[in-house]
C-alpha cells in the first residue's frame, strides 16, 4: 500500500519541522483533539495553532514515530519523545478526506507526569503565540 498523500505530507512537515505548512494540509473544518484541553478545537485556524504549538514543544532530536498503522482514510502513529527528562509516549490519530486534507487530529499521551508536563508547555506556548504576558 502506498502512503496516502496527507500522511506523506504530515511526515514531511514533521521531518522538516515546517509548521508553516500546516494550514495547507488541514481541511477548513479540521478538528483537533488535545490530550490536555477538554473541548475539541474546531476549524483550520485553531487546529493549526495547536499543532504549531505542538511542533515547538514536541519536535526535538529525541522525537520519533515508533509504530504506524495506516488505513485508506486514517492512521495511528505511536510516538516517543523525552522532554525535560520525562519519557513521553503517545499516539497521533489522523483522519483525512479524499482531497488529501486532514479532517481530524487526536493526540493521546501517557503517563500522567507526561500529560502534566505537556499541559504546562503547551499552555505557555499558546499564550506566547497569542501575545500574552506570562
Amino acid at each position: 500500500m502506498t502512503t496516502p498523500t496527507a500522511l506523506a505530507e504530515w511526515h514531511r512537515l514533521v521531518r522538516e519541522r515546517d509548521a508553516a505548512g500546516l494550514p495547507a494540509l488541514l481541511d477548513d473544518d479540521a478538528v483537533f483533539h488535545s490530550p490536555v484541553v477538554h473541548t475539541p478545537q474546531r476549524g483550520r485556524a485553531l487546529a493549526a495553532a495547536y499543532l504549531g504549538a505542538a511542533f515547538q514543544v514536541f519536535f526535538d532530536d529525541s522525537f520519533r514515530y515508533v509504530r504506524e498503522t495506516v488505513a485508506a482514510d486514517h492512521a495511528v502513529l505511536e510516538f516517543a519523545v523525552t522532554l525535560d527528562g520525562v519519557e513521553v509516549n503517545g499516539v497521533d490519530i489522523i483522519s483525512w478526506n479524499a482531497a488529501g486534507r486532514i479532517t481530524e487530529f487526536k493526540v493521546m499521551i501517557r503517563p500522567l507526569k507526561a500529560i502534566q508536563l505537556i499541559h504546562q508547555k503547551m499552555a505557555a506556548m499558546l499564550q506566547a503565540r497569542q501575545g500574552g504576558a506570562g
